[in-house]
């Protein structure tokens, strides 16, 4: 079933206590890291959306409940042209999570491929070839037992639009913008070229997750669930018997 995005913009309000929801599934998110290292498996996740969408209060909550050391955030800015010389995907292969950790890509291989997109650069086999690439390299990761989980924010145009502002006239994280206000015919060549992206790489390898994020609580919670819920699905419940992990300790001699 193809994705539409005009179905995640309701923006219902959490229904409950929002910090014991939040305060729960942080509690399941940091068990399940212990699972996740002591069976030594790799996590790969994608945050993207729209700029005002929440993505970075989600990744707060998230990181927030996890072991530091053994989770790492990449944060793309997307096409800059920095690093030319090398396969547009060199610089993600080189970030990926070694075995028990978890990398997170703030924006990723997709924030670049859809800025080139919007900005026209990219088009016809040369767009097809790239999502083939992508297709292949999340396979690639897949094969060698990486869980991978994908998530986009999405916000409607107005909602968007006001969070923007309301940045831009607080003094202090006024400072922080790092988007213009978007055009209503930014907007829509954004909208055009994730409606393909999705048609071509949402794959029952990579699925991508879509998080109506109109209201804030209730997205973070939301992403926070789908995670604490694909670890569940990927992790053995049971701790290993033997292993890399597991520290043998001396049987004590009695006197």
């Amino acid at each position: 079933m193809a994705i539409d995005l005009t179905r995640f913009e309701h923006g219902a309000a959490f229904a409950g206590d929002e910090q014991a929801a939040l305060s729960a599934v942080q509690e399941r998110l940091a068990q399940l890291q212990v699972a996740q290292i002591a069976h030594r498996k790799r996590a790969l996740i994608v945050f993207e959306g729209w700029s005002g969408a929440g993505k970075k209060a989600a990744l707060k909550r998230l990181v927030g409940a996890w072991d530091p050391c053994r989770v790492s955030t990449q944060c793309s800015a997307g096409s800059d042209g920095s690093d030319d010389r090398r396969h547009w995907l060199a610089p993600y292969w080189s970030a990926l999570p070694p075995a028990g950790d978890t990398t997170i890509f703030y924006h990723s291989w997709y924030r670049r491929l859809i800025d080139d997109r919007a900005l026209g650069l990219i088009e016809g086999k040369r767009w097809s070839r790239a999502c083939d690439e992508i297709n292949e390299f999340e396979a690639q990761q897949r094969d060698h037992g990486t869980l991978i989980v994908k998530l986009f924010f999405h916000v409607s145009a107005e909602q968007q639009l006001q969070r923007l502002r309301e940045r831009q006239a607080d003094p202090w994280r006024g400072h922080l913008v790092e988007d213009a206000l978007p055009t209503r015919d930014a907007r829509e060549k954004s909208t055009a070229a994730l409606n393909d992206l999705f048609s071509q790489t949402d794959t029952r390898w990579a699925p991508w997750r879509v998080i109506d994020a109109n209201d804030q609580p209730s997205a973070r919670i939301a992403a926070l669930t789908i995670l604490a819920d694909a670890f569940d699905k990927a992790i053995p419940s049971e701790p290993p018997v033997t292993g890399d992990t597991v520290v043998a300790f001396p049987q004590q001699k009695s006197a």
